[in-house]
């Protein structure tokens, strides 16, 4: 029964993967072949059949991949969709070893996996590793009605509560566990190119990474502090870094400061991306990396507890093209004077994603800063109405505009806006419901007809939405 069972099973697979992923013809027929005379019985050789290797599993019957070579195999299994790869790597334990070579990414939800060692034996190729959520310790001393399961993103933790708050802070491991699971990763995978982890004040962790894992490119580190960041220096290779001080609602902790923006400036002058979030700073930090990071093109600030005047330091990054603002409840209350300023002269992409944006000094600073910039994109912006979109006319070579859930802004301070650039050729408005078709002016029509895309949907009810028109842009009108 199990030998039938087992037979049947192996016989369907290259019917599947063939299928599935479109694998060249003769292979096809090669493999089908193999099950003809695997199926067809001989005079000569009356016995039963045995199984050849001793990882093939259980059961009678000639284990018919025995014959391919592991690289052959791995090419093999490597045109398998993605989610059958799980049931193959159940057919044998070889399966399950060249399976697993297939994996480059990974999220560990249980950090006993990576104690125990079992994590590289099972996944011996790893590229990318996320940590951080088997970092979070699960509460044990408290009863179960006193547990909370909390969501997060992309994470799910149990945290305890208490009289003074409905949901209290998670926990993480110890540091000296969280160490010794990082020198595990830095001796089992060298080749690791991206790593995410909670970050402990001790250097030991993230010293025998930097050492084991010379090809580390991208770092994300949770939790992070001013002595977290003293070791950065020794990861030479180092282009893209993220940095999450504390976390509103998940976490907090030391956050970092002006000091850890300073050793960070000195230790990666090799940075292309950085992502600041949860972070204090002010002036002198923003200048340091602006001084020191040549290379920096894309910086990230999120939910930023910045002193005011930080903004004057953008500057300082000469070769910054990409500014991103998410969820920032200010700016900068205090930008200083205009004529202290400065530009970032090769920006090309202003991004604000969840931002408050009720002060209009702090956003007129933040556009004189950004002048030169070509991409604008709003998104779910609080207090973006007509006076304070009208600042980003400051900027005369926006050739992209993306406005979306900004519901405050109107068809009239939409359009004294966007005809003012001569340069403008593409066009985003989605869910922006004060934008209405019936107000739409013959001025802004025309502009319409010229652009290279546009994308229209400033509500459901738009008797422009659904009617092709958002995709087709200029030659759409044309035809009119």
């Amino acid at each position: 029964m199990y030998y039938a069972h087992y037979h049947n099973r192996l016989r369907s697979w290259p019917n599947t993967w063939f299928a599935a992923a479109a694998v060249d013809k003769p292979l096809k027929h090669v493999v089908f072949k193999m099950q003809l005379s695997d199926q067809t019985p001989t005079i000569e050789d009356p016995a039963p059949r045995q199984r050849h290797g001793g990882d093939g599993g259980g059961g009678g019957g000639a284990d018919l991949t025995a014959l391919f070579s592991d690289k052959l195999l791995l090419r093999i299994l490597a045109a398998v969709p993605d989610p059958l790869r799980l049931p193959a790597s159940l057919v044998c334990k070889r399966w399950l070893r060249l399976v697993g070579r297939l994996r480059h990414s990974l999220t560990l939800l249980d950090w006993s996996f990576l104690d125990r060692g079992r994590l590289f034996l099972r996944f011996p190729d790893l590229a990318e590793l996320d940590l951080v959520p088997g970092s979070f310790a699960s509460p044990s001393s408290v009863a179960a009605r006193g547990r909370v399961l909390l969501s997060w993103g992309p994470f799910s933790v149990t945290v305890d509560t208490n009289a003074d708050s409905p949901v209290g802070e998670c926990c993480f491991l110890d540091p000296d566990v969280i160490d010794r699971g990082l020198e595990t990763v830095a001796r089992s995978c060298p080749g690791l190119r991206k790593l995410s982890l909670v970050a402990s004040d001790s250097e030991a962790g993230l010293m025998a990474i930097a050492g084991g894992c010379d090809t580390m490119q991208e770092l994300e580190l949770h939790r992070c502090s001013d002595l977290a960041l003293r070791s950065i220096f020794a990861f030479k290779n180092l282009q893209i870094l993220r940095l999450v001080g504390s976390v509103d609602g998940l976490y907090c902790g030391p956050r970092v400061t002006d000091i850890g923006l300073t050793i960070l400036a000195h230790g990666c002058k090799r940075l292309v991306k950085l992502e600041l979030s949860g972070c204090e700073g002010s002036y002198d930090g923003i200048s340091a990396i602006g001084r020191c990071c040549m290379m920096l093109e894309e910086l990230t600030i999120s939910d930023h507890r910045m002193d005011d005047g930080w903004l004057a330091a953008l500057s300082f990054c000469g070769n910054l093209k990409t500014l991103r603002m998410q969820s920032c409840r200010r700016i900068d209350a205090d930008p200083g004077p205009s004529e202290h300023l400065g530009t970032c002269p090769a920006v090309e992409t202003l991004q604000m994603h969840r931002c408050q944006l009720r002060d209009k000094r702090s956003l007129q600073a933040l556009f004189m800063v950004c002048e030169a910039v070509r991409d604008v994109v709003f998104e779910h912006c609080w207090g973006l109405d007509n006076n304070m979109f009208a600042l980003v006319s400051i900027c005369r070579r926006v050739k992209f505009l993306s406005l979306e859930g900004c519901s405050l802004v109107t068809t009239e301070g939409f359009e004294s806006v966007v005809l003012s650039w001569m340069d403008l050729q593409r066009l985003t408005v989605i869910s922006c419901n004060n934008i209405k078709d019936g107000e739409v002016s013959p001025a802004l029509s025309s502009l319409f007809s010229v652009l290279k895309e546009l994308k229209w949907r400033p509500d459901s009810k738009s008797a422009l939405a659904g009617t092709g028109m958002a995709k087709k842009g200029a030659r759409f009108f044309r035809r009119l």
